[in-house]
């Protein structure tokens, strides 16, 4: 309703269109365990701080690789209970405020792609925040800032096409935009196909380049951990 009254006070046409943003807005709700920064692991942050991560290092199989898939599935099944009702009802409200569905099948598969190669990209970022707590020993300062700026930087306060030109050209170049708002654009059209196959390779570089990053960063926190205690 927010946005509704501010496009109907406009005077300049805006670069997305209203049932686009109502529809980019739906998504956000329906998909949020894929895209929220803040969903955490408490049991992860307690190995870490409390010396238990020794009997994860004892198990035949690397720490990365194991809480990557753990983070993974619990964002998934997470997701599968929220959206399906949520979708069902923004499908039959009324208009305006009815959630549009894909233009076509290709607009669909898609989103599909961009959706989950964006919530690998999120589990890779977020790998990063229980990876600082190895230095930090607290998750609060780093839930804090990855949550906050990420979540902005990913269009999830204001819609990216929102944003003025100069704040958009560093959000661009940025991975955060990626997980969100490239997906839910793609879905109500406002990315063409065309674009969003052109989009899709920058996803996996940034992937392999966090997984990379995320990996490194791991093994070097594991070398220099120091657990005390009988």
């Amino acid at each position: 309703m927010v946005f509704e009254a501010f496009y109907s006070q406009t005077s300049v046409t805006p670069t997305i269109s209203l049932q686009q943003l109502i529809t980019y807005v739906w998504l956000q709700q329906a998909f949020l365990s894929f895209i929220m920064l803040w969903f955490r692991d408490n049991e992860l942050f307690q190995l870490i701080t409390s010396g238990n991560i020794a009997y994860e290092m004892c198990r035949p199989t690397g720490i990365y690789g194991f809480w990557y898939a753990k983070l993974l599935a619990q964002r998934i099944s997470s997701a599968v209970l929220r959206c399906a009702p949520i979708l069902v009802v923004a499908v039959f409200l009324p208009q305006p405020y009815r959630l549009s569905l894909p233009s076509d099948l290709a607009t669909a598969t898609l989103f599909v792609i961009a959706l989950l190669l964006g919530l690998l990209i999120l589990v890779s970022i977020s790998m990063l925040i229980y990876i600082s707590t190895f230095v930090t020993m607290s998750a609060a300062g780093s839930l804090l800032m990855f949550g906050v700026i990420g979540e902005f930087l990913a269009g999830m306060v204001i819609p990216i096409p929102l944003m003025p030109d100069w704040l958009q050209s560093i959000v661009n170049v940025l991975p955060f935009r990626l997980t969100a708002d490239f997906p839910f654009r793609v879905y109500s059209g406002h990315i063409p196909a065309r674009e969003a196959l052109e989009l899709i390779p920058i996803q996996l570089v940034w992937l392999f380049a966090l997984l990379l990053i995320g990996k490194f960063a791991m093994g070097k926190a594991l070398r220099r951990v120091v657990i005390q205690g009988g």
